[in-house]
């Protein structure tokens, strides 16, 4: 069973989501939040294994939400809705260490899906859409990205820097297994290694690493 935390100020929302999500055999929403304050409150005490987020909240906002949950070394993974596809919050909140985003209006069986995705560890957003969010506003964001480090890779064999740089570029496993020239199933082996030897959460947090620590950049092939 997926447990799931609502967060959103607007309660007819939480109460739509609720109502046909716990139609779900596998789906539980276990509470409900109107801030992101209380958000992270009830991530504490209710351990849900999603937290569906709202970005624009009163209180505490969803960016700050997502960050306190994931610095507080919490294993709830956050999905984010958003009312536009490209959104400047969209890659703060990814920034922040949110696995994925979805729009409002998406179709309850896209927003499903979405949960069931975040909680089995992948992240619920096409790899080529992230790459576009993150080209389109790296170049405008408020805060100065980090330096480039001087070994960004270091500890990652010649193969893992080939497929974390193939996931850079919006690539699917699938895709990084043709163009490699190797299984899929070994594609996500060194994902997942990769993951472990960054400290990241997802292969959304792969991306955003990549371009914060200089490996790509925007624009470049």
């Amino acid at each position: 069973m997926i447990k799931v935390l609502l967060a959103d100020d607007q309660a007819l929302l939480r109460l739509g989501f609720r109502a046909f999500l716990n139609q779900e055999p596998d789906l539980e929403v276990v509470g409900e939040a109107g801030n992101g304050e209380e958000a992270l409150s009830l991530t504490r005490t209710l351990d849900p294994d999603v937290v569906l987020m709202d970005v624009r909240m009163p209180v505490l906002d969803g960016i700050e939400a997502t960050r306190r949950i994931v610095a507080s070394g919490s294993p709830a993974k956050i999905l984010v809705l958003t009312t536009f596809d490209l959104d400047e919050y969209v890659y703060a909140a990814l920034r922040a260490g949110a696995s994925g985003f979805l729009i409002k209006d998406a179709l309850p069986a896209d927003l499903i899906n979405g949960i069931r995705v975040v909680a089995g560890g992948a992240a619920a957003v096409a790899p080529a859409v992230t790459r576009r969010l993150i080209e389109q506003f790296t170049p405008h964001l408020p805060e100065p990205l980090q330096p480039p480090a001087e070994q960004p890779l270091e500890g990652l064999t010649d193969r893992e820097r080939q497929i974390l740089l193939e996931i850079a570029r919006g690539r699917s496993n699938r895709e990084i297994a043709e163009q490699l020239h190797i299984s899929e199933p070994t594609v996500k082996v060194h994902v997942s290694r990769i993951l472990t030897k960054l400290d990241l959460r997802d292969r959304a947090q792969v991306i955003v690493h990549a371009y914060e620590t200089g490996i790509v950049r925007p624009g470049a092939r």
